[in-house]
């Protein structure tokens, strides 16, 4: 494994080769989890190939190298796309070599539903929450829908009482939006605000900067204990709540979409798949026997 300057790799080109796909990544303004995943996985293709120059690897090598990972390795659907994706950036964005189709049949995602908090669980989790901070964090996520790294990136400014809403800002995808602030929730935040006395993010751990993003799913799993809530599920679980309850209470797909932030529309229909709305209309054959 090479580290940012491409250390450990025996050949120049290959360091050379790394740093550039590193900077074009930034250049692109990629993500900062999508640059260490595709880092990961192309200096481990630099690894496979130290014997030679990665501008002189041939298309049937790829597919040699591809299919020896595919067999040696239990893949999940996501990594086996990454690992194909990586070495795609490299020869086509940084060599700028025209798009090549790679024969290997790429993995379908599998359809899974949501895992989705009834109204029920989410006012006993909700109510379990003894410290305020705690309740606050878990009120923001399911009153706006948010993600756990968008709570933990909010700053006090986003908060527009005035206007209702709180500014979700450079968000996946780099994207901006903005969702409706509960009334109920400001009050809470009002009150957090006293307490806590934040000065730049909205939540702060002890030695000051922002929350981390594990102390968050922490707090949720041992709050779930206290609530009996037995169900699996994380604070993701409550923005996929958050939507099911708000479709199932009569608002349109294409609101939720908006609030959610989704490029589009077939992400946001999965949530009609889980509304126990549309599955409650349909009686049981069996109610008609017994």
């Amino acid at each position: 494994m090479y580290n940012d300057e491409g250390e450990g790799v025996m050949d120049q080109t290959q360091v050379l080769a790394y740093k550039a796909y590193t900077d074009k990544m930034t250049l692109l303004n990629y993500s900062g989890n999508t640059i260490k995943n595709y880092k990961n996985h192309f200096s481990k293709f630099l690894e496979y190939f130290k014997d030679k120059k990665p501008s002189e690897i041939t298309k049937k090598e790829i597919l040699e190298y591809l299919l020896a990972k595919w067999s040696n390795n239990k893949l999940s659907e996501s990594e086996q796309n990454q690992k194909i994706n990586s070495i795609k950036f490299f020869y086509e964005k940084v060599l700028n070599r025209p798009c090549e189709v790679y024969e290997i049949p790429r993995p379908k995602k599998p359809f899974k539903l949501p895992e989705v908090f009834s109204e029920n669980e989410v006012r006993r989790i909700l109510d379990a929450a003894g410290n305020l901070k705690h309740k606050c964090i878990l009120c923001l996520a399911y009153a706006g829908g948010l993600r756990v790294s968008e709570i933990i990136n909010l700053k006090i400014a986003d908060i527009d009482s005035d206007r209702m809403v709180i500014h979700i800002k450079n968000s996946k995808g780099k994207k901006d939006r903005i969702v409706m602030l509960s009334k109920k929730l400001l009050i809470i935040l009002r009150e957090y605000y006293k307490s806590y006395k934040p000065e730049s993010y909205l939540f702060e751990g002890m030695n000051g900067g922002k929350y981390s993003a594990r102390s968050i799913q922490a707090l949720l799993k041992n709050i779930k204990s206290k609530a009996g809530v037995k169900k699996r599920g994380s604070v993701h679980t409550l923005r996929h709540s958050f939507a099911t309850h708000l479709f199932e209470g009569g608002t349109d797909i294409l609101s939720i979409k908006k609030l959610l932030g989704h490029n589009s529309l077939r992400t946001t229909m999965i949530y009609t798949h889980v509304s126990k709305e549309y599955i409650n209309k349909i009686q049981s054959p069996l109610d008609k026997l017994l």
